[in-house]
């Protein structure tokens, strides 16, 4: 267990100590100074501690496909890639022993003048010390050395010395390095100690590349062409070192911390973080159906489907792990095909986890359950530990999770330095069937970390994220390079998506990642883009991939291996849906309703917009009753959107045992996905063809015993269209979500299918024809139609143009030729805004919408949860005067909403915030309050409504959020 520190790691990880013969101007450098209590760390000691931590984790966590990686790269392979490694984290950051970061706090800078160490103060610097942030000073200190002291070209030093000028999450800028370059005296104080500044920072690495083996190194190294993504592993590594060197819980200040040794402290804080160790998968042996049966709780009888078998069949026999794609009807078991493939990468690959990136945060929720049933299930290491994170901004809200957290639960603190040896595990263990611990680690929590988690399941906007330039974009890069990465419905991604989707596939194919895709409804010139993405092939290099046909069907590609199609045989399992225009009107659905349900049955009615929703709820509970309809869309608060999902999976999910005799259901796009839920009778606002596909299979998906007599055959009715139009015209919120030429090519390609004509879709057999036709670039529908479909193209292209040139503005850039530094790799990017509304929002080309917590005000201004909530969460005390108590706080948090497009358009989201921040309660604006600290609040009366930027707002619990104009 990494627990255990044994006497070769602590070796390997300390040597002789930098301070042994350190002169007495070095060892008045400091590097971390605390206000509170004076303490302090000298220069050397952080950087003995950050090589140490670094040597650790490259032994101990970093995956074996990673330091695969970095070896390559080097003369000297392996031992050479952790040379590197623990020396660059040494020496990060050796910029601090320069005037313009020593003068920042004056007893330590006096003592340092003292020696010799002459600089002004930092109020004498003014403003132009900050052109030498530690980092960048490092750089260029690293950079003259390795050129005056080893011989090294200027341009070879970039690649290695940028790790330091990055280290704070963003590499320098090339005008950086040229102002700080015009202003030597930064770096060292002119006149009469400028050499004896020179003779300390050369002191410093020439002790750090001595005590760290590099020495001897370093003219092999000068002919170095690293690849830039190896500058960025190494550049995260160094990050990582460097944050856990930092934490003053496992790494005590001086002079408290004085007198303990290296080895002991080194012992003391490496227990006390307890980091667990990557997954080490062995390759699964025997057939796949042996595989599966000991992988996946299969109901009884079960038989494996061809598309599970061969998916693990082409993981095995790829001549290197690369990328998959799956294409499958739903309801084939995609996701445990992508769980078996992921094990037989991981194990060939020295993968240490695996992300599975999914497009939702529901459904995220969702698969969050079905990863820990088959993590229990993994062969383990007796008392292994593997760390676990649900990567969302709701993630702590999950119930899964939060009890993931509870049993994880320890604060980070060091180990006291002389306290007993953990017990060590007894030589030759064997491997064993049985669950390891899964921990929700405290160090690997929060927005930069949390990916660093062995196994991860999250929105795919963690995995967009990668190709978003950003502050500490290496650590993301870090934490993907070392998983196998799933993408499950593929098919949902738009262009804009899809473009940083396929840059994010170069650097993962750069990084030997190996990378599952799955989709029920791919089309072809997406499966090519993504072969051609993840290899690096020219544009238009996969023809004969584009061109594969049969479904289900398989793709592997890897870089220098030719791509590989396989056609599995169909399951067997297959369906008829009649399909049939139906008008749109919501006296025409009801009427059709109350004739299709006469004698009992489920419908489900998909609404293409939430306004649709509610409208359409409003008229069938008159004719049908309240009780017998139920609403389903995004615009609910997250613990009643939670309730009701439960509630939907319990009376139409795969094992219900309260299925109603008659009941409706209207619902937005939520029901695409996520909820695994069957309905005898279908109606569908017409959609892009994939979704309307994705909808039928809601239709008869689970075995039940009589349906009723009328709705013994899947039937789907499509409406949201004007039929009596020429072409066909859909409704204007449908043409707003999807845009017209999408809906024109659905409706062309589904109209020798409806009834009047062949009248039926076949499941599965028609799903691939259908999507292929309709996102192909032949003209399709009847030739009267030509004229408004040409027009509709013309201003998808002009969409799509601006898309892509749009998401350029901050997506991150190809890998550039081996040897070239990462300067200015995140440049012009988005800052810190990686995982926050307007990370979120960049990477998918939407507005920034705002998230607001639902809270209840009462009459005498007093704040509460809201009443209706259950689990004894409603009701309790919001005090304004002080941080509520964390049970109170919690419940608050449950209640987030997101506010609807109307409120968080350019032209109303400035008045919207300026109106929610004049509820903002001051004493909840604190780290004690991690629960609302930050949070937009929304304050409702009695009757849960509020006005709102000229807006009514009102909400229940059994319909949402309705938002109309306060004029209307």
């Amino acid at each position: 267990m990494l627990l255990d520190v044994g006497v070769d790691d602590l070796r390997r990880a300390v040597r002789r100590g930098i301070s042994v013969g350190l002169s007495r101007p070095a060892r008045t450098v400091w590097a971390k100074h605390d206000a509170g209590t004076d303490g302090w760390l000298p220069l050397w000691r952080h950087m003995a501690d950050s090589a140490a931590v670094a040597g650790l984790l490259w032994d101990r966590w970093v995956p074996e496909g990673v330091r695969r990686l970095v070896a390559q790269a080097l003369p000297g392979g392996e031992a050479d890639a952790r040379r590197l490694a623990v020396w660059l984290a040494g020496v990060h950051d050796v910029g601090k022993a320069t005037p313009a970061f020593a003068c920042q706090v004056d007893g330590l800078a006096e003592r340092m003048r003292a020696v010799g160490l002459s600089m002004p103060s930092q109020r004498e610097f003014g403003a132009e010390r900050r052109l030498a942030p530690h980092g960048l000073a490092g750089q260029l200190l690293l950079q003259e050395w390795l050129e005056r002291e080893h011989g090294w070209s200027g341009r070879s030093t970039g690649q290695v010395a940028v790790v330091l000028g990055g280290h704070h999450g963003a590499p320098p800028e090339h005008p950086q390095i040229y102002d700080l370059e015009c202003h030597p005296e930064l770096l060292r104080t002119r006149g009469e100690s400028e050499a004896l500044w020179r003779r300390v920072q050369t002191e410093f690495l020439d002790v750090c590349a001595e005590e760290f083996g590099v020495r001897e190194r370093l003219a092999d190294w000068r002919k170095l062409k690293l690849p830039q993504p190896v500058q960025v592993l190494l550049s995260a590594l160094v990050i990582v070192a460097d944050w856990i060197a930092s934490n003053r819980d496992l790494f005590p200040y001086f002079p408290d911390a004085a007198a303990v040794s290296d080895e002991a402290r080194i012992a003391a804080a490496w227990r006390g973080l307890a980091l667990p160790e990557p997954w080490r998968p062995k390759a699964p042996r025997g057939s796949a159906a042996a595989l599966f049966a000991a992988r996946f709780d299969l109901p009884a009888g079960a038989s494996l489907r061809p598309v599970q078998e061969a998916a693990v069949a082409v993981a095995r026999e790829m001549v290197v792990p690369g990328l998959l794609v799956v294409e499958a009807p739903m309801g084939e078991g995609k996701t445990e095909a992508a769980l078996a493939a992921a094990e037989v990468f991981a194990a060939r690959a020295g993968a240490g986890g695996v992300f599975f990136a999914l497009p939702t945060m529901a459904t995220g929720n969702a698969m969050f359950p079905r990863l820990l049933g088959w993590l229990d299930r993994l062969p383990a290491v007796e008392r292994q530990r593997l760390s676990v994170q649900l990567v969302h901004s709701k993630a702590a809200l999950n119930k899964d999770f939060e009890v993931l957290l509870r049993a994880s639960r320890r604060q980070i603190a060091a180990v006291d330095a002389e306290g007993d040896e953990q017990e060590v595990p007894r030589p030759g263990a064997k491997e064993r069937i049985a669950p390891a611990e899964l921990v929700a680690h405290e160090w690997l929590r929060g927005r930069k970390k949390a990916m660093l988690a062995s196994f991860t399941v999250g929105t795919v906007d963690q995995l967009l994220f990668a190709g978003l330039k950003s502050r500490h974009l290496a650590l993301r890069h870090l934490a993907l390079a070392g998983k196998v990465v799933v993408i499950d419905e593929a098919h949902a991604y738009d262009a804009y998506m899809n473009s940083y989707l396929d840059r994010v596939l170069s650097w993962l194919g750069a990084y030997r990642v190996p990378v599952v895709v799955l989709s029920a409804t791919l089309p072809a010139a997406r499966r090519r883009a993504l072969a051609e993405a993840y290899t690096g092939a020219t544009t238009g290099a996969y023809t004969e991939v584009e061109g594969a046909v049969g479904y289900p069907l398989l793709t592997a590609a890897a870089r220098g291996q030719a791509p590989v199609v396989v056609r599995p045989g169909a399951s067997g399992r297959s369906s008829t849906v009649d399909v049939e225009p139906l008008d749109d009107g919501l006296g025409v659905l009801a009427d059709r309703l109350e004739g299709e349900l006469a004698d009992g049955g489920c419908a489900l009615v998909v609404r293409n917009t939430v306004n649709r929703v509610l409208e359409t709820a409003k008229v069938l509970r008159e004719r049908f009753g309240v009780d017998a309809v139920t609403v389903a869309h995004a615009r609910f608060v997250d613990v009643d959107r939670a309730a009701k999902d439960a509630e939907l999976l319990e009376k139409f999910g795969p094992s219900s045992a309260v299925r109603p005799a008659k009941h409706i259901v209207v619902a937005s796009q939520v029901a695409e996905q996520s909820l695994d839920v069957d309905f005898d009778l279908l109606v569908t606002d017409l959609a892009p063809i994939d979704l309307v596909l994705q909808r039928m299979g809601r239709l008869h998906r689970h075995r039940r015993g009589q349906r009723p007599k009328r709705l013994r055959k899947p039937r789907c009715l499509v409406t949201g269209v004007d039929w009596t139009a020429l072409p066909p015209k859909p409704v204007r919120g449908s043409e707003l979500v999807y845009g017209r030429h999408a809906l024109l090519r659905s409706l062309a390609v589904l109209r020798p299918h409806l009834v009047g004509k062949a009248g039926v879709v076949r499941l599965p057999q028609h799903i691939s024809p259908l999507v292929q036709e309709a996102y192909g670039d032949e003209f399709v529908g009847p030739p009267e139609w030509a004229e408004a479909m040409d027009q509709a193209r013309a201003e998808h292209e002009r969409v799509q143009a601006r898309k892509e040139q749009s998401a350029d503005a901050f997506r991150l850039s190809e890998q550039a030729k081996a040897g070239r530094a990462l300067t200015g790799w995140v440049a012009g990017g988005a800052g810190d805004a990686d995982d926050t509304r307007a990370g979120r929002a960049q990477v998918r080309d939407s507005q920034e919408s705002l998230e607001v917590i639902v809270v209840r005000r009462h009459a005498d201004g007093s704040l509460t949860t809201p009443e209706w909530i259950g689990g004894g969460q409603g009701g309790l005390p919001l005090p304004q005067d002080a941080v509520p108590p964390a049970r109170a706080a919690k419940a608050a948090a449950a209640c987030g909403l997101r506010l609807p497009l109307q409120l968080s358009h350019p032209k109303a989201i400035d008045a919207v915030i300026a109106e929610l921040e004049n509820f903002c309660v001051p004493a909840w604006q604190t780290k004690e309050s991690p629960w609302l600290a930050g949070e937009l609040i929304l304050p409702v009366q009695a009757d849960c409504q509020t006005r709102l930027a000229g807006f009514v707002l009102s909400y229940t619990a059994t319909d949402g959020l309705e938002v109309r104009r306060d004029d209307e």
